[in-house]
C-alpha cells in the first residue's frame, strides 16, 4: 500500500441508545494506525455493514432489540465522500425480517441482500441511485437441529452472494445448511436453488469465497470448525474438501467462533475466535483447496466479533466487542503470520470493520 493512498475504515457499533453507530477512521497507509474523523449517530446497533463494488455508497443494518419480541429491522443507506470519508445519509428501509445480521450488495449494485437471525429468513432490497426500495423478495427458512440452546429453529446468519452474483448463499446457524438461491438480475427475486447440510450442531455462520472463485469457506460458530470447499459457479455447485479446527489443541475452554476471510493473494484464510479470542490462520492448497493450521495470534481483546484485511493484504484490523478496541495487524504474505502494530483505536463495542482504499 502507498503512502499516498487514502484510506477510510468504518466500524459499525452497538450504539445501544448510548454511542455512536458508526465511526469513520483515516487509516494512516504506511503504519496502520487509526485517526477518527467523524460519526453517525440516530442508527439502533448497526452490527453489520456494506460497501457497493463501486465504493459510492454504504449500507448498514439495524439488529434492533433483543428478543423475546424483536421489531422489524430496517436497513439504511449513504453516501461516501471520497475526499473525507464521511458518510451522507440518504433513506432506510424495513427489512422484513427480526433482527438483520448481514448484509451485502451485488456486483452491479443494483440489490441489497439482508440476513435476519431471529425470523431465520433472507430478503432482497433494490437500488436506486444509491437509495433503497422496498424489498421485492422474501424467503424463510424453516428446520431446527440438535442444539437445544440455539437450534431451536431458522437463524440466518449471513448471506454472501458467488463472484458473478449469480447465486446467494445464507449461512444458517439455527438449521445447520448452507441454503443456496439463485438472484434473477432483472427483478431480484430468490429462487431455491439448492441445500448444504453441515454437520450436525457445527452452527454455521459466516461464509466467504476464496479470491479466486473456485474455494469457498464456511466458519461454523458452534463447534468451532472451519469448512473447506471447491465451487463450481456454472451450476452453483459447492463440494466439502475438509473440516479444520480453529482451536489449538490444548484448548478446552469455551469458544464461539464469528467471521472468516481469505487474503487478498489467497494464499491464507483467516477466522476468529471469540473465548480463545485468537485469529485463526490457515495456508490454502492451491491445487486442493484444502487448509493447513499455521498459526493463532491473539487479538489483544475479548471477542473479536468481526476483522477485516485491507484490499492489499497489508493490515488486519481484528474489532474486540467486550474490549471495546480495533487492534491493527501487519500482514505476512509469504507466512500468514500477524504482527501487531501497537496502533489500537477505541471503539464501544465493535460488531463490524469495513476498509475502503482510494487511490
Amino acid at each position: 500500500m502507498e503512502p499516498h493512498d487514502t484510506v477510510f475504515v468504518y466500524v459499525g457499533a452497538y450504539s445501544r441508545g448510548r454511542n455512536e453507530g458508526v465511526y469513520v477512521y483515516r487509516m494512516d497507509a504506511s503504519s496502520g494506525e487509526l485517526f477518527l474523523t467523524s460519526t453517525v449517530g440516530g442508527l439502533g446497533n448497526p452490527a453489520f455493514l456494506a460497501i457497493d463494488p463501486q465504493q459510492r455508497y454504504l449500507y448498514t443494518v439495524d439488529e434492533g432489540e433483543e428478543v423475546p419480541d424483536p421489531p422489524i429491522g430496517t436497513a439504511t443507506a449513504f453516501s461516501i465522500d471520497r475526499r473525507t470519508g464521511e458518510l451522507g445519509y440518504l433513506n432506510r428501509q424495513p427489512t422484513q425480517g427480526a433482527g438483520p445480521c448481514y448484509v451485502t450488495v451485488n456486483s452491479s449494485s443494483s440489490f441489497v441482500l439482508v440476513s435476519h437471525y431471529y425470523t431465520g429468513n433472507v430478503c432482497v432490497l433494490p437500488i436506486h441511485d444509491g437509495r433503497l426500495a422496498e424489498a421485492v423478495d422474501v424467503a424463510k427458512h424453516e428446520g431446527s437441529s440438535v442444539n437445544p440452546d440455539r437450534q431451536q429453529g431458522p437463524h440466518a446468519h449471513s448471506i454472501n452472494l458467488d463472484p458473478a452474483s449469480r447465486y446467494a448463499f445464507a449461512a444458517d446457524l439455527g438449521i445447520d445448511k448452507l441454503v443456496v438461491y439463485e438472484l434473477d438480475s432483472g427483478s431480484g427475486k430468490l429462487r431455491l436453488h439448492d441445500e448444504f447440510q453441515a454437520k450436525p450442531g457445527a452452527g454455521p455462520r459466516h461464509f466467504s469465497f476464496h479470491p479466486a472463485g473456485k474455494y469457498a469457506y464456511l466458519i461454523n460458530e458452534l463447534d468451532s470448525t472451519l469448512t473447506a470447499y471447491s465451487y463450481d459457479g456454472n451450476s452453483g455447485t459447492l463440494t466439502a474438501l475438509s473440516t479444520v479446527s480453529t482451536l489449538p489443541d490444548a484448548f478446552d475452554g469455551e469458544n464461539t467462533c464469528a467471521d472468516v476471510h481469505a487474503s487478498p493473494s489467497g494464499r491464507f484464510v483467516y477466522g476468529s475466535n471469540r473465548g480463545h479470542d485468537s485469529i485463526a490462520i490457515f495456508e490454502v492448497d492451491q491445487d486442493s483447496g484444502r487448509l493447513t493450521l499455521v498459526d493463532h495470534e491473539p487479538t489483544q481483546g475479548k471477542t473479536p466479533r468481526n476483522f477485516a484485511i485491507d484490499p492489499t493484504g497489508t493490515f488486519l484490523l481484528a474489532a474486540n466487542q467486550d474490549t471495546g478496541t480495533i487492534v491493527t495487524f501487519r500482514m505476512n504474505d509469504q507466512t500468514g503470520k500477524l504482527t501487531p502494530t501497537g496502533h489500537v483505536a477505541e471503539v464501544p463495542e465493535p460488531a463490524c470493520v469495513k476498509v475502503v482504499r482510494f487511490a
